[in-house]
């Protein structure tokens, strides 16, 4: 996640702020440019009547007039859309098919922690240049249910997050209860997106076979599959395969969670990045994008070093490791697949719009 600075007085600031705290200005994530922009009120919507309208104080003459998601009301969002849009809601909240019932007690914070999650996780789908409106993909839209005593997982293309999953102490009694070294909403989110671009990133692209020459036959039977693996646990040679023991139920738990852990490793090392962070004396290169200019060695090239130096800082502090994994050789393949999809995807609308310039 990168770094940003007030567009009107330079301080910095972060992804979930709304108000910059030096300036005092009203602040809003811009998803069209990928970042949080200074605002200031300049009328209201003709769309959503006595919602107020903005304008970026750092404005040039192709700006148009802005106004933050519907769900702002709640303190759950802070995107803008474009005032001239019909629909209330941003790119991210806009893939809600339900949310928490707002009367029951505790369902407005645990809806915040589970907004905040998913919109990393939306941030890092565009900064990939994936398609997760169903505009480009026959699978349709990536959809998202967070409801009460459900079970979270995923379903043509919908994501279930049980809200639960949003306390902390339960959250813990289950990370323990299936042995898990790490659990959290935002992996939650990322290991499940991870089943929607199995859809559309092999399925759909004409992947199978390379898909099963690393990741196992998907067509093996998932719920007996799962279930062996809930009653007897997982393989005993499963570190040797698999970049955590879920991998090992299934191919396609196999690829869901290759892709979260994908998905960790580019956001936090854009972090380090943004943060001027080092691991053993390798210095992270600003001028790079991690989530599009740099090949898959060199990011593992930088990964590594910088676990490394976490986890020593977070035994420093008497905490667990920051990244309590290894990945072996059979998942470094697999994730260099995951790489390769994604960019290979990312690409195709640039390789289109040439061919499109050259007829």
């Amino acid at each position: 996640m990168k770094n940003y600075a007030c567009s009107h007085c330079g301080n910095t600031v972060y992804f979930e702020n709304v108000k910059c705290v030096k300036c005092k200005n009203t602040l809003g994530f811009d998803a069209g440019e990928l970042a949080i922009v200074a605002i200031e009120e300049s009328g209201v919507s003709e769309v959503t009547p006595e919602t107020p309208i903005f304008r970026k104080l750092s404005s040039t003459p192709h700006d148009v007039p802005m106004r933050f998601c519907a769900n702002a009301e709640f303190g759950v969002c802070n995107w803008l859309t474009p005032e001239s849009e019909s629909n209330v809601f941003c790119k991210a909240c806009d893939l809600n098919r339900l949310i928490p019932n707002l009367s029951e007690p505790g369902s407005l914070p645990a809806w915040r922690d589970l907004e905040h999650a998913k919109k990393r996780l939306v941030y890092s789908l565009l900064r990939f240049g994936l398609p997760f409106d169903g505009q480009a993909s026959a699978k349709g839209s990536l959809t998202f249910d967070f409801v009460r005593n459900a079970l979270t997982g995923h379903l043509d293309g919908v994501v279930t997050i049980d809200v639960s999953e949003a306390d902390a102490v339960e959250r813990e009694r289950q990370r323990q209860q299936f042995d898990e070294p790490y659990r959290s909403l935002l992996g939650h989110l990322r290991h499940e997106s991870g089943h929607y671009y199995w859809m559309v990133l092999v399925e759909e692209a004409g992947r199978l076979d390379e898909f099963r020459a690393l990741f196992g036959d998907e067509r093996e039977d998932y719920d007996a599959a799962l279930t062996r693996h809930h009653s007897s646990g997982p393989a005993p040679d499963w570190q040797e395969r698999h970049v955590s023991a879920y991998a090992g139920a299934h191919p396609w738990e196999d690829w869901a969670e290759t892709w979260a852990h994908y998905l960790h490793m580019v956001d936090a090392l854009d972090t380090a990045a943004a943060e001027g962070m080092e691991g053993h004396g390798l210095r992270l290169d600003l001028r790079d994008d991690i989530y599009s200019s740099v090949t898959f060695d060199t990011l593992m090239a930088r990964w590594v070093p910088l676990t490394i130096a976490m986890n020593s800082l977070s035994r420093s502090m008497g905490h667990d490791d920051f990244y309590p994994f290894v990945i072996p050789g059979a998942a470094y393949e697999k994730l260099a697949f995951v790489h390769r999809v994604i960019h290979e995807r990312a690409e195709q609308p640039v390789a289109q719009a040439a061919v499109e310039a050259k007829v």
